[in-house]
């Protein structure tokens, strides 16, 4: 007689904790927000991406709902990273190889495997706040998923009390559909989850003037010769 399939129990978060898990590239001009290189140049739109990296990471460590990773690309120990402004108490991780969603789909499985609560964001939300954050936190309690739309038909924040791999793989990144097919896999899974009210992403120039005058002023720090205003070419 064959001996029964064993089936892997589920993984499931049962902490009263949330780890927060930040995706982050290193903002090396010309190699992030290059939608936004012919409004700002390679400088501006690295130091664009420097200024939502630093409010998030603060922002995070902020909503005090447990541990704050920094999962990033490339190695920590890159040079870079050692000169941004960033939370000391940050955990660190490397998002290793793969597409988005291997990637994600690994930082996920690692926080659920501990047994705590995992909420996934980027860098390109800076509406993305606390409260938010809180109220993801808090919807995880007693469901399964937490999303928050981005209004260009993706997600700028993931939260998971389980695990479920469809939801990371073969997945369309970056088009308007990702949304729309996280929800049809959550549904497929028999999935209970909320939602909150949409919020923009800073992926193109035409989203420049959405951005907060503060968020603007802190990027010319960094680069003051090409940030002069809203949606400016550079001279």
């Amino acid at each position: 007689m064959a001996a029964a399939r064993r089936v892997p129990p589920p993984i499931t978060a049962v902490s009263e904790t949330c780890r927060t898990i930040l995706f982050a590239k290193a903002p090396v001009p010309g190699q992030v927000k290059t939608r936004l290189i012919p409004a700002l140049g390679p400088r501006g739109a690295a130091a664009l991406a420097t200024a939502m990296l630093e409010r998030t990471a603060a922002m995070a460590i902020e909503a005090a709902l447990g541990p704050v990773e920094l999962c990033v690309a490339p190695s920590r120990q890159s040079p870079l990273w050692q000169e941004l402004n960033l939370p000391p108490d940050l955990a660190w991780s490397e998002q290793g190889e793969g597409d988005l969603g291997a990637r994600m789909a690994r930082a996920a499985r690692r926080a659920l495997e501990r047994g705590e609560p995992v909420l996934l964001i980027g860098m390109d939300c800076p509406a993305l706040g606390s409260s938010e954050l809180r109220t993801a936190a808090h919807q995880l309690r007693d469901h399964d998923a937490t999303l928050l739309p981005s209004q260009d038909g993706g997600y700028v924040l993931l939260g998971l009390r389980r695990f479920e791999l469809s939801l990371f793989e073969a997945m369309p990144w970056s088009t308007p559909v990702v949304l729309e097919q996280t929800r049809r896999r959550l549904a497929a899974a028999g999935w209970c989850w909320q939602e909150q009210p949409p919020l923009v992403d800073i992926d193109t120039p035409a989203d420049l003037s959405r951005l907060d005058p503060q968020l603007l002023e802190l990027a010319r720090r960094w680069a003051p010769d090409l940030i002069t205003g809203q949606a400016s070419p550079p001279a």
